[in-house]
C-alpha cells in the first residue's frame, strides 16, 4: 500500500490511471472464483475503490463533486438514452442474462438485495470518480498536451473530444453507442464548467437511476 501511495505521489499519471486499471483489474476477476463471486468480488472491489478515490483525493485536485443543474439533467437524460436506445443498435458483445443476484442467493433473500444496493451503491459513488478521472482528466488531456496537468479542462480539442468519448464506449461494447454519447455528454460538461466535478455528478446520477430501473423493473441485463 505505502508502495503504491509513494507512486501515486510521484507521478500525476500514476495517481490518475493506476486506481482506475486496479478497479478495472478487480472486475475481471468477477466470476473466477465459482458463480457467486461475481457478486461478492464487486462488492469487495467497491470497497477497494473507495479506498483508492481517498488516497487519489489529496493527489488530483480537480476530483471534487461540483452541483449544476446541467449536471442533473445530463445525469437524467443519459440514463433515458440509455434504457430508450437499447436492442436499436447491434452490440459488440453479448450482454446475457446480466447480473442477478436473486437467481444466485434466492429471490428477494437479504444475500440478493446486499448485493443489488451494494451494486447502486458501487456504481453511483464509486464508478463515477474513478473513471472520469481516467478518461475526462488524464485521457482528454494527455492526447492533446504535455505535461498533460498544464492544459485547462475547459479547454475544448475537437480530436481528443470524439476519441476520448468513443474510447469510453467503446469500453461498454454491449452498449457501445450509448456508451459513446454518455461520453460526448460528460466530456460536454467538463469543458463547459471547466472542472470534473459536474461530469462526477452527472455520471452518478445515471448509474443511480439505472440501477434503480434495474431493480425495480427487473431488467438485469442492463448490469
Amino acid at each position: 500500500m505505502d508502495f503504491l501511495r509513494k507512486k501515486m505521489a510521484e507521478s500525476p499519471v500514476t495517481a490518475r490511471v493506476a486506481p482506475f486499471f486496479i478497479f478495472v483489474a478487480l472486475t475481471s476477476l468477477q466470476g473466477q472464483f465459482g458463480p457467486a463471486s461475481t457478486y461478492w468480488v464487486y462488492l469487495a472491489k467497491s470497497v477497494v475503490g473507495l479506498w483508492l478515490i481517498w488516497e487519489m483525493r489529496p493527489l488530483v485536485q480537480e476530483m471534487r463533486w461540483k452541483f449544476s443543474w446541467e449536471a442533473v439533467a445530463v445525469g437524467v437524460i443519459i440514463c433515458v438514452v440509455w434504457v430508450g436506445l437499447d436492442d436499436l443498435y447491434p452490440r459488440l458483445s453479448d450482454p446475457g442474462e446480466g447480473w442477478n443476484p436473486h437467481k444466485q442467493f434466492g429471490e428477494d433473500s437479504v444475500a440478493a438485495w446486499v448485493c443489488v444496493l451494494g451494486r447502486i451503491a458501487g456504481s453511483s459513488i464509486v464508478v463515477p470518480p474513478l473513471e472520469e478521472v481516467f478518461y475526462r482528466s488524464f485521457v482528454y488531456r494527455y492526447l492533446v498536451k504535455m505535461p498533460f496537468t498544464a492544459m485547462p479542462l475547459g479547454r475544448y480539442h475537437a480530436l481528443s473530444f470524439f476519441v476520448t468519448s468513443i474510447l469510453f464506449g467503446l469500453m461498454h461494447p454491449d452498449r457501445w453507442l450509448a456508451g459513446i454519447i454518455c461520453g460526448l455528454a460528460y466530456q460536454w460538461l467538463v469543458v463547459r464548467k471547466d472542472r470534473l466535478g459536474d461530469a462526477m455528478l452527472a455520471h452518478g446520477i445515471t448509474n443511480l437511476l439505472l440501477g434503480i430501473w434495474v431493480a425495480w423493473k427487473g431488467e438485469w441485463n442492463f448490469w
